[in-house]
């Protein structure tokens, strides 16, 4: 790694830095970028994915919330392509916005910190629109739980929430050993492509998450006593469902029609 990027990797920050030129490889592949594409990488770190993307790319914009990073970034970056560099917590960037400013749809990617990998899950949601796909480095933990199926001992409130709206595809396992520090756990890396509007049947977004949210609040109980507060049980036999099911028993289409009887 450049002799510039001198400074520890920052455990408070969930900073573990890419260096694996083999995973870097096959997540461009993955990404495989176009002419005219408006990338947005969170997180750059180090640049083990920014550099080869402007190699192959020319143009990249990052969001890179640690200060100690910007300076090392932007002069490595210098002889190898445009790298615009916005430093600001990712949670606070409007993803909307930015895709404005930059003249269309954005695809976004990173090595995402692993403590706030949800949240940034959650917040790319809510800018869905203005999103053509995100190619994210999450806990593999977590990727199996994205893309889970009803039945599933790891399906839960984020296989449904991202599913609803999303194509969820797991693509590359990744070792500890492609990071520095190495984490304890393997990581992964996974395609989110968000759905076209006309394929989005969710008709209250803010009632699915009330749903979905008030299913998997206790797993162990029922429907009818986890939604008690929420629907009845006709709202739930009317969603083609069975009051003494479970959440986890419950498919994505299901929530769907539950949150929209029950709107």
């Amino acid at each position: 790694m450049n002799a510039r990027f001198d400074k520890p990797a920052k455990k408070h920050l969930g900073q573990n830095f890419l260096h694996e030129r083999g995973v870097i490889d096959k997540i461009l592949l993955a990404v495989n970028p176009k002419p005219g594409d408006r990338i947005v990488e969170i997180g750059p770190g180090q640049g083990a994915l920014t550099l080869p993307l402007l190699d192959l790319h020319g143009e990249a914009t990052a969001i890179e919330f640690d200060r100690d990073l910007l300076l090392p970034l932007t002069e490595a970056a210098s002889a190898r392509g445009k790298l615009d560099l916005i430093n600001r917590d990712v949670m606070q960037v409007d993803f909307t916005e930015l895709a404005r400013a930059l003249g269309g749809p954005i695809r976004l990617i990173g090595n995402l910190p692993y403590n706030l990998s949800s949240p940034i899950l959650f917040h790319a949601l809510d800018h869905a629109t203005s999103i053509i796909d995100m190619h994210f480095m999450l806990q593999k933990e977590v990727v199996d739980r994205m893309a889970a199926s009803e039945g599933s001992k790891v399906y839960g409130r984020l296989s449904v929430m991202l599913q609803a709206y999303c194509k969820v595809t797991p693509l590359i396992k990744v070792p500890p050993g492609a990071f520095r520090p190495a984490p304890k756990v393997d990581s992964a890396v996974v395609r989110l492509v968000p759905k076209p509007a006309s394929e989005i049947t969710v008709r209250d977004h803010a009632r699915f998450v009330e749903v979905v949210r008030s299913a998997f609040g206790q797993r162990r109980k029922t429907l009818h006593n986890a939604l008690k507060d929420v629907c009845n049980d006709d709202a739930i036999r009317a969603a083609g469902l069975e009051p003494q099911l479970r959440a986890e028993q419950v498919p994505v289409a299901g929530f769907i029609a539950l949150a929209n009887i029950s709107d």
